[in-house]
Parts: structure tokens; C-alpha cells; sequence
């Protein structure tokens, strides 16, 4: 199958190796402009397998159509990864709220909002506010011993996003571990630093990280977890799952990968990635130093530009049509989300870091019945930091000293490393 001939080409957005270098933004312009709805090939890359191919959404507008409309473009199908699951690992994979369809979705998504509440998420920010300050006084401290810079990944960020989640579970302290373990083996797969070797199965390929066999041991976790809540019960959301008498067994395990590898990667990859950001623009961070901007859309702008997760699979439902392009019954069609916020048709030069930006409309959380659960804590945990930086780092002192590390991955919009200078002030 390929798609419409243009003289125009259409340029590659699939390959994962490209965004190590960065998020390309020319290439979704050409993509918005030219080719709204675009072909993609699907080679094999990595060890991965090749697959079918897809249609690449590009602008906001169709973006926000596709996140909206489950009856044409569903979760359910084919899940939301964009290389398709193994059909024997496809039934348990439909398990997962991520990747269902109303009304089980809406079931399901009902039953966690009970745990997930805006009460006991603004309950933390007091518990937020102090691992943010303790982690960034520390990483200044020892960049001040040392060579004068600090990893504001390795130092903050990923230390910062991890704890705020198991606090807010009510895992354990000496189990925090495994949840970091767990989260760069499913969300770093395709990035040799973050997964390490692949599994590879009897046929020689790679094992895909959210088979069933891949998360046996995470299941096995949550479940023996389950039963210590139950036991000693605690205001978190694991005891309220574990406690909730609708919640089958193999929906608390589901929830739990849920909850552990996107609420996890959530922050771990929008913090640093606005921090990028703000050493970039100095002014811009001197204003909200000075609190001439608001936090609040600040945070959003900062999300506008570094969305979390770049890509989210669809599959069509039925024959239907696009911008323009026919899309058959069973393709695959994948939103570009960093292309959608920053569509020129909906956001005034959209490379431009504007933290007054208002309306910011941008789908960093998705849209739709899939809108991230999770957003209210996400963006608590990111305002607070966002302020800690603010009083640690004076104005024009958030200054990169090395270019930074990206994930190879199509699907998380990771920095692995964000080293900045330490300044005295």
C-alpha cells in the first residue's frame, strides 16, 4: 500500500533514530503544509520488525478530530503503540484502560478517577515542593564541589518525577527502584541506554516489553502489593484499587502498569524538556523568574512545546476520509502531537516560546475520552519545580553547559541528560 504521489516528497517521521538529534520540526512543516494526512513506510529498524505502514496526522486540527472520534478511530483495534503487538499478545494487551474503547473505556477510566482524585493529588504539593528544593539544592551543592555543573536529569529531574509517583501509589521506599527498572524497559525500548539488550524470542527477534511475559514480574509486584494495602490500608491510590470491590484482578494489574510507566514518563520527559527549554530563552526565564508570567501558562506553554509523548496510534474503525485522503477500514493512523502544537493555523509563530501564550489549545495530554488522567498532578509536580528552579537559578544563571541527550524513541519525547553551569551569585 502506498499513498497519494505528490512532486512534493514526503519526508520520514518514523524513524525513532532521528529524534536522538531532535524533534523534527521542518520535517512537520513539510508535513502540514503539503501532506496532512501522510504515508509513512515502516522499515525495520533496530532489530524491530517492519510493519505495514501508516497515515501520519500532522495538523492540530485533524489531530483533535482523530483523539475525539473512537468510533472511526479506535484504541481498541490495534492499541495505541504504533509497530502492531503480536496477535497472540493482543487480547492482553485490550486490557489496559490506554487501549480501549467507550463504553468499557469509560468503565474503567471511572473506577481510577475514584483513586485519583484532585483532593489527594493537591495533597502533596507540600511533599512536591520539598523533594523539588532538596533535589536541586543538592545538585547545586555538588556541581559547587565539583566542576561546576549538574545533571538536572540524573540530579533531579528523574529522581523528582519517580518519588512524587510511589509517594502518591504508596509504594515503599526500597521498591522505588524497580518502578525507574520498569519504566526505561518499556517506555526506552528502542534507545540501547535506556532498555540495554533486547530479549530476543525463539524466532530471534526482539521481545516486545509489554507482552505478557515481559511484565510478569511487574504484575507479580502489584499484586503482592495489593494484598499489603489491603492489609494496611493508607490514603493512596493503591489501597483505593485494592480496596475497590468492582476492580478485578487483572484490571489492578493493568492499572498498575498504567499508572507506574505513563505516570512516571509523564514528568520524567516534560520537566526536563522544559528546562531545555528555558536555558534556551533567557529572557524568557528571567520573566518568570521576576514573576512578570504566570506559572500556570507558563507550564502550559512549556508543554505546548515539549509535549511528553510525541506519537498516539489510532486504527480506523471503518472507510472514512481525512484532510482530503481515504483512509481504508483497519489502517493505521498515528497522531503526531509535537506536529499539532506547533500548527501554524492554530498557534501564532509557533516556535516561538511565548509564556503568556492564552489560548494555548495544545493536546500535550491528548484529547478526547483518552485525555491524560494524570494532568492535574503532572502539571502540580511541573509548576512546583518550574518556581524551585526559579529560586535556586538567578536570571540568565540556567545556562546549558553540554548540548543535550535525547531518547531515540518516536513515541516519548525523552532528554536523558540536561547539564547546566552553576553560577554564585
Amino acid at each position: 500500500m502506498s499513498g497519494p504521489t505528490s512532486p512534493v516528497p514526503v519526508p520520514d517521521v518514523f524513524d525513532p533514530r532521528q529524534y536522538a538529534r531532535g524533534v523534527p520540526h521542518d520535517r512537520y512543516r513539510l508535513l502540514r503544509d503539503q501532506h496532512p494526512v501522510a504515508w509513512q513506510e515502516e522499515p525495520e529498524v533496530l532489530g524491530w520488525p517492519a510493519g505495514p505502514g501508516f497515515w501520519a496526522v500532522t495538523r492540530h486540527e485533524d489531530a483533535v478530530r482523530v483523539l475525539k472520534d473512537s468510533s472511526t478511530y479506535s484504541s481498541y483495534l490495534g492499541a495505541t503503540q504504533i509497530r502492531d503487538p503480536d496477535p497472540a499478545d493482543l487480547p492482553f494487551i485490550r486490557r489496559m484502560m490506554l487501549n480501549q474503547d467507550p463504553p468499557h473505556h469509560r468503565r474503567l477510566r471511572v473506577l481510577v478517577s475514584r483513586a485519583f482524585t484532585p483532593k489527594r493529588v493537591d495533597r502533596f504539593e507540600t511533599v512536591v515542593r520539598e523533594r523539588a528544593r532538596s533535589l536541586l539544592t543538592r545538585a547545586v551543592t555538588e556541581a559547587r564541589a565539583g566542576d561546576g555543573t549538574c545533571d538536572l536529569v540524573t540530579q533531579v529531574t528523574d529522581d523528582y518525577a519517580l518519588l512524587n509517583l510511589t509517594d502518591l501509589l504508596g509504594v515503599p521506599d526500597t521498591d522505588r527502584g524497580l518502578l525507574l527498572h520498569w519504566t526505561q524497559r518499556v517506555i526506552g525500548y528502542q534507545d540501547p541506554d535506556e532498555a540495554g539488550v533486547p530479549t530476543l524470542g525463539p524466532d530471534g527477534k526482539p521481545v516486545n516489553p509489554r507482552s505478557p511475559a515481559a511484565l510478569r514480574d511487574m504484575f507479580d509486584y502489584a499484586h503482592a502489593l495489593a494484598v499489603h494495602k489491603r492489609r494496611n490500608p493508607a490514603d493512596d491510590v493503591m489501597t483505593a484499587l485494592a480496596t475497590d470491590p468492582e476492580l478485578t484482578a487483572p484490571e489492578l494489574e493493568m492499572f498498575f502498569f498504567l499508572l507506574v510507566v505513563a505516570g512516571n514518563d509523564t514528568v520524567r520527559s516534560a520537566a526536563p524538556g522544559g528546562l531545555h527549554l528555558l536555558a534556551e530563552h533567557p529572557e524568557a526565564y528571567a520573566r518568570l523568574r521576576n514573576g512578570e508570567v504566570g506559572l500556570a501558562t507558563a507550564v502550559d506553554e512549556l508543554l505546548r512545546r515539549h509535549p511528553p509523548v510525541l506519537t498516539f496510534r489510532r486504527t480506523a474503525a471503518q472507510d472514512t476520509a481525512l484532510a482530503g485522503t481515504r483512509i481504508r477500514t483497519g489502517d493505521k493512523v498515528v497522531v503526531f502531537h509535537a506536529s499539532a502544537n506547533h500548527d501554524e493555523r492554530v498557534f501564532p509563530s509557533p516556535l516561538t516560546l511565548d509564556l503568556t501564550r492564552s489560548p494555548n489549545p495544545h493536546i500535550s495530554f491528548g484529547d478526547g475520552p483518552h485525555v491524560c488522567l494524570g494532568a492535574h498532578f503532572a502539571r502540580l509536580q511541573l509548576r512546583v519545580l518550574y518556581e524551585e528552579v526559579c529560586g535556586v537559578f538567578p536570571a540568565g544563571g540556567l545556562s546549558l553547559a553540554a548540548p543535550p541527550r535525547r531518547l531515540v524513541s518516536n513515541f516519548i519525547n525523552g532528554v536523558k541528560s540536561l547539564r547546566v553551569g552553576v553560577v554564585d551569585v
